[in-house]
């Protein structure tokens, strides 16, 4: 049996749902053939006539699947440094946005860059993920507040996946905070995102999904609820920031909806996670806009295991509340600041994101029919991974085999 690549001596860690753990395997074999994996498991248990045009050594080398970072603002202008300060100095994130900060000021940034611009400060971003093993990013728009400029975000997301070697999946976030020109009329803003924005994205493909703000400083569970039917009237499946700062029940309206994800969480109920989880939603925690902003109440770990909702860990890599850049680095977060196992962290960047991004069918596990992307790292065990911070242990990464 012919294929492309052969990756043997390696160690790996499947993810596989019907394996227990991390579905590790101490002698495996990777094969592909044109950008899917061909065959991943024990070697003894390979075709024995498997040959391949190239064969890599991995010398003991773990395999995981590629990481998939499933929540990222990654396009917008300017940065925010300077409410950073403000915040060291005693400001809250609140203030900072009723002050005219926040997403606002990022707005302004984004309105006055070029598409070729957002595209340019992007990448550096991207890069940083692209070097910790990610092979799949979701990129928010939600800084340009208008149809334009949501559209101009929406297509240098779209480009990013063509300077770099990764996938690229955007989503469409018009309802993320009010533009100025809208100032005390969000219902009016909302008829913009739902009949204008909405339908245009749709239109042009720019988006697989759309998502929303549903908070006290952002939008109403009511106006919420518009959105994401506008959004079920175009065909585009639905995620929610929810319960982030307080308890607006957004979760149980993204489960409603059958929503891909709920993120944030902190605030989240028991009727919420059981309304997640009936609607199979993923749970998408931050733990590093935890961090950033020092929240003292953590996402209720217990109630979303208790209800067997899947659990996805990103970077929610944003100016304001999460400047990060590295998925590792999230891991290590997940378990320090909320308890989470080893398992559950991996998991949470593999196979629980690629459910959140709807793609669970096609990546996030070593299985034979899956994308071939692939991480391989320079470790002794997978714990490594979540365990170590400030220290890359990638030695290489493979996209769409190769």
């Amino acid at each position: 049996m012919r294929c492309d690549r052969i990756w043997r001596h390696a160690r790996l860690a499947t993810l596989a749902p019907d394996r227990p753990d991390l579905g590790e395997i101490e002698h495996g074999l990777v094969a592909a053939l044109d950008g899917r994996i061909l065959f991943a498991g024990d070697a003894a248990e390979a075709p024995a006539d498997l040959d391949a045009t190239e064969v890599i050594d991995c010398d003991g080398r773990w395999i995981t699947p590629g990481l998939i970072d499933c929540h990222t603002h990654l396009v917008h202008g300017g940065d925010r440094a300077r409410e950073f300060e403000l915040r060291l100095a005693g400001a809250s994130y609140e203030e900072i946005a009723r002050a005219g900060g926040g997403i606002v000021s990022t707005m302004a940034a984004t309105r006055a860059a070029s598409e070729a611009d957002l595209v340019a400060s992007a990448l550096p971003r991207l890069d940083a993920l692209i070097a910790e093993g990610v092979t799949t990013v979701e990129v928010k728009s939600g800084y340009g507040l208008s149809l334009e400029h949501e559209l101009k975000s929406l297509r240098a997301a779209r480009a990013l996946g063509e300077h770099r070697p990764v996938s690229i999946i955007p989503t469409f976030l018009g309802a993320h905070a009010l533009p100025p020109e809208f100032k005390g009329d969000a219902d009016s803003y909302i008829d913009e995102v739902c009949q204008r924005m909405i339908p245009a994205v749709a239109a042009g493909g720019l988006a697989e999904a759309v998502d929303a703000f549903c908070e006290g400083i952002g939008f109403t569970p009511a106006q919420t609820r518009r959105v994401f039917e506008a959004a079920e009237a175009h065909g585009l499946a639905v995620k929610l920031h929810a319960e982030q700062l307080s308890n607006l029940h957004g979760a149980a309206l993204a489960a409603e909806f059958g929503a891909l994800s709920a993120d944030h969480l902190e605030h989240l109920d028991a009727a919420g996670a059981a309304a997640m989880a009936a609607a199979g939603t993923t749970a998408v925690l931050l733990p590093g806009a935890f961090y950033f902003v020092r929240e003292t109440t953590p996402p209720p770990l217990p109630l979303l295991r208790a209800a067997g909702v899947r659990l996805a860990l990103a970077t929610d890599c944003n100016p304001g509340t999460s400047p990060l850049t590295s998925i590792l680095l999230v891991m290590n977060m997940a378990a320090t600041l909320f308890r989470m196992t080893v398992a559950e962290c991996l998991a949470g960047v593999t196979r629980n994101a690629a459910h959140a991004l709807g793609r669970g069918a096609e990546i996030g596990t070593l299985e034979a029919g899956k994308a071939c992307d692939l991480a391989i790292w320079d470790i002794e065990r997978p714990a490594e991974l979540v365990y170590r911070m400030g220290f890359n242990p990638l030695q290489a990464r493979v996209w769409r085999g190769r």
